[in-house]
């Protein structure tokens, strides 16, 4: 990395990994990521693994686990990621300016975007009926994460020095509300049937959308953790805290991926791990 200047520590960088595995029982892989950053200019897709700047640059970041017969789940997950490709960067342009005010809506609208598209094509084409998707989004700008999300993939939140990670996304099923109020634990609706039934998703034949949207500071040090609900499967939440604390691989999505599948996660895992770093440490 070549720095003209020392940018403030809050703007720092970004050191990002991503890896998906289909795993031991689905025929094909229905889970997508994507990673992107972006300009008012330019548009780049990110690899696999790598780090940056984020200094003039957004960074968008993201998973979907598709749903339906057949191909459509794949086609579902696929389709949300390329179309968050084409969208964002537009809504990105008109909003620039005013992101810390308007990010509510420009989410909100992004989702409802990707869920027109899912729900048209999966009432227009056969190989693509029932086709549904879950999908939670990052979009990183210095200092701040805003994110965006529907269905049981999840977004959580390890900071600097912490052991705890945080789940900031709440899953949209039946099972994770009885969690929530307290009617059973953890290990309960790891194991419950339902737990996979979703309440809410993009595409089919929900009318509306209604994404759950947040905000989070971040600093060096503070590490985000995206995943679909296979990662899950496999790892407690304790499990993935010291994986992600144990930093000692070029790429710790693909550990914690390899992690849930040795312990029997059964469906398809994606993992996408963003760490902030001083932009003034070498990479």
């Amino acid at each position: 990395m070549s720095h003209h200047h020392d940018p403030p520590p809050e703007c720092s960088a970004l050191r990002w990994s991503a890896w998906t595995e289909r795993g031991p029982i689905r025929p094909n892989n229905e889970d997508a990521f994507l990673g992107l950053c972006f300009d008012g200019r330019e548009i780049h897709h990110l690899g696999k693994f790598g780090d940056a700047s984020c200094e003039s640059m957004d960074f968008v970041f993201a998973v979907s686990d598709g749903m339906g017969g057949a191909k459509a789940g794949e086609y579902a997950s696929r389709i949300t990621t390329e179309k968050i490709s084409t969208l964002l960067p537009r809504s990105f342009q008109q909003s620039a300016a005013g992101l810390k005010a308007g990010f509510p809506d420009l989410l909100e609208e992004l989702f409802d975007q990707i869920h027109r598209a899912l729900a048209f094509l999966g009432g227009s084409y056969q190989e693509c009926a029932g086709m549904e998707a879950t999908l939670s989004l990052c979009w990183i700008t210095p200092g701040q994460v805003y994110f965006g999300h529907i269905g049981d993939s999840r977004i959580y939140y390890l900071p600097a020095g912490e052991t705890a990670v945080k789940q900031l996304t709440q899953d949209d099923t039946h099972v994770a509300w009885l969690l929530r109020q307290g009617q059973i634990n953890e290990r309960e609706a790891r194991s419950h049937p339902r737990r996979n039934v979703l309440q809410k998703a993009l595409g089919g034949s929900n009318q509306f959308v209604d994404p759950q949207v947040g905000a989070v500071g971040y600093e060096p040090g503070d590490i985000l953790l995206l995943c679909s609900d296979g990662l899950v499967e496999g790892l407690y939440d304790h499990d993935m805290a010291e994986l992600l604390r144990a930093a000692d691989s070029a790429n710790p999505a693909r550990r914690l991926v390899e992690a849930a599948l040795a312990k029997g996660a059964r469906d398809n895992v994606t993992a996408l791990v963003i760490e902030a770093v001083r932009g003034t440490r070498p990479i």
